[in-house]
This record gives structure tokens, sequence and C-alpha cells, in this order.
């Protein structure tokens, strides 16, 4: 049997508030991190609200999972990835993700993530679909989306301002008879 939680390049663990707070707010001093992670203006995280922030997640178990990414090779915490809004009735949920050390990504381990989280949503929990939202700005992110088979569904034009500019809030969705086929190489 195939382990649940291990890609070819990631493996995902239990978030620990105590122990992951310091390292999400040393990230949140990135500013691209930051500016893919939301719409919100970038702000620095402090590592004791963050602390109270993943405890308030983790007690939401029956609706978000939320775990931290770290690489095989060398059992390092890159950054995470989660199932938020879980509807069970329709089978349903929002899956986001943030590779918070820079050293990592374009170079495969968020799309591993994301077919590690894919897995688990489209197997273990029984989901029927999962979306996300991702800025148009971020071509990166949109091309590894694709990889683990999510498809464009929409966009919400001039979405977001940012740089003296105006961007597309672009959603994309994957369900589980795609997600197979991916999985399959059909």
């Amino acid at each position: 049997m195939k382990h649940l939680f291990q890609g070819q390049l990631v493996t995902l663990v239990a978030a620990d508030a105590e122990a992951d707070a310091p390292l999400m707010a040393r990230w949140s001093h990135d500013t691209e991190f930051r500016r893919q992670l939301d719409s919100q203006p970038a702000r620095l995280w402090i590592a004791g609200e963050l602390k109270g922030e993943l405890e308030q997640e983790l007690a939401a178990e029956a609706h978000n999972v939320t775990f931290f990414i770290r690489t095989l090779a060398e059992d390092r915490p890159i950054g995470f990835v989660g199932l938020d809004g879980i509807a069970w009735t329709h089978g349903e949920a929002f899956v986001g993700i943030g590779l918070g050390d820079p050293d990592y990504r374009g170079k495969g381990y968020g799309t591993d993530a994301m077919r590690v989280i894919l897995g688990y949503a489209f197997v273990e929990l029984n989901l029927h679909r999962v979306s996300l939202t991702v800025y148009e700005y971020n071509p990166r992110a949109i091309r590894a989306y694709e990889k683990a088979g999510f498809v464009v569904e929409g966009h919400a034009r001039q979405y977001l301002h940012r740089d003296g500019r105006r961007w597309d809030l672009i959603y994309m969705g994957i369900l589980r008879e795609e997600w197979e086929r991916v999985k399959s190489g059909k």
C-alpha cells in the first residue's frame, strides 16, 4: 500500500502550532510569498498571533485539514497545504498551498504536494471536487495546478489591484474523475 502522505519529493506532516508559527512568521518577510497567498495587503506575521490562529484552525478539524510540507531528502519544512471549508454533504473543498522557502519554488515541490493532498482528498476523504483560486500574475502556480489536473473554470476580472495594475482572480477546479485520469496518465 502506498504511503498516503508521501509523494516523490515531499511528505505531508501534521501541523504543530508551537513549532510552525515561528517558521511561518519568518516566511512572511518574503514579499513574493505573501502576495501569492491572498489579496490582503502584505503584512508581517507575528509568531504568537499565528500560533493562536493555527490552534483555532486545527481545532476546526471537521471542516479544515492542514499539513506542513517537508522535503523527503532533507526533512526540511518548506511550506504548507490544506483543505478548507470541507462541505461533506456535497463532497467539496477548497485547497490552499504556500511554499515559504524560496529555494524550493519552481522545482516541482509544490506540484508534488498538490498531488499528495489531492490523493488524500479523493481517496481518504472521498471528496468529489476540489477548487482553488490563483492570481493572474502567478503563471508558475497556474502551470503547477494544471499539471496536477486542475482546469480553469472562470475569472473574476480585474479583481485585485497590485503595483498600479488590475489583475484577474482565476477560479480552478478538479473533479475526482479528472484526478483519476491524471493519476493513471491518461
